[in-house]
């Protein structure tokens, strides 16, 4: 039997979700508060950096903003008005940003600049190429929620990754993975199953299964970052929107 023809892989244990970070960084005597910021701020941090760049800022200026929110959520225990039960974790994120720029950042920025509390770091130059390649007529909102629908892709393609690592299979990954973004009759099963030593039609199911894996993972790490109740379908629509504007 082929290997692609092998049952598909059993998903990793669910992760928490980024509530529960959110949760887990309010709790300042604990010890897993500071690796709960610091998971939230490398899962989230490019949109943030996106909106703020957007608006007006220099890059050197939008780091030392990014990374200053992100002190303040924990230092001034911002996150203990983060409620899971009232709304979205994208929308108390943007909201408590504009909060802070139209009121903390003009409080000291330049004496903020470089002082030994910034423990945040961000990768500079991967952020102003990534920014470079966006669309110069979205408004900051709108960058800011195809940026948040961006980093839900790249963090779902991160956990089919790992899953097909640890099913000893990342070559496999790695050759089907442009079937998750190809259009319907562009992909080429025939040149993928030649690389991979199997027939076409394998090729084919294993797409199919990876595809379908992708849309699963996407939902769950959507519905990490939404209340219980709220509109996935709505919130899917939105950001499939957010990602076609251009």
């Amino acid at each position: 039997m082929s290997r692609l023809n092998s049952s598909s892989v059993a998903p990793r244990m669910f992760p928490h979700t980024r509530w529960s970070l959110v949760v887990a960084a309010t709790r300042r005597d604990a010890p897993e508060s500071g690796a709960a910021l610091e998971s939230l701020c490398r899962a989230y941090w490019y949109p943030l950096y996106a909106y703020v760049r957007r608006s007006g800022q220099s890059a050197h200026d939008a780091q030392d903003l990014t990374q200053e929110f992100f002190r303040l959520l924990l230092e001034k225990r911002w996150l203990d008005s983060a409620d899971p039960d009232k709304g979205k974790l994208r929308t108390f994120l943007i909201v408590m940003l504009k909060r802070f720029m139209s009121k903390e950042w003009r409080r000291g920025a330049t004496q903020r600049r470089g002082g030994p509390h910034t423990h945040i770091r961000f990768d500079t130059a991967f952020a102003e190429t990534h920014y470079a390649t966006d669309a110069s007529s979205l408004a900051p909102d709108e960058i800011f929620d195809r940026q948040w629908a961006l980093t839900l892709l790249n963090l779902t393609v991160d956990r089919l990754r790992e899953e097909s690592a640890a099913a000893g299979r990342p070559g496999d990954f790695e050759a089907l993975k442009g079937c998750l973004m190809a259009a319907r009759g562009t992909f080429d099963y025939a040149a993928v199953a030649a690389s991979l030593g199997v027939q076409e039609g394998a090729a084919r199911v294993a797409a199919h299964r990876l595809r379908k894996r992708f849309r699963e993972i996407y939902r769950e790490e959507l519905s990490q970052t939404l209340a219980d109740g709220t509109d996935m379908e709505g919130e899917l629509n939105h950001l499939a929107a957010a990602l076609a504007r251009e």
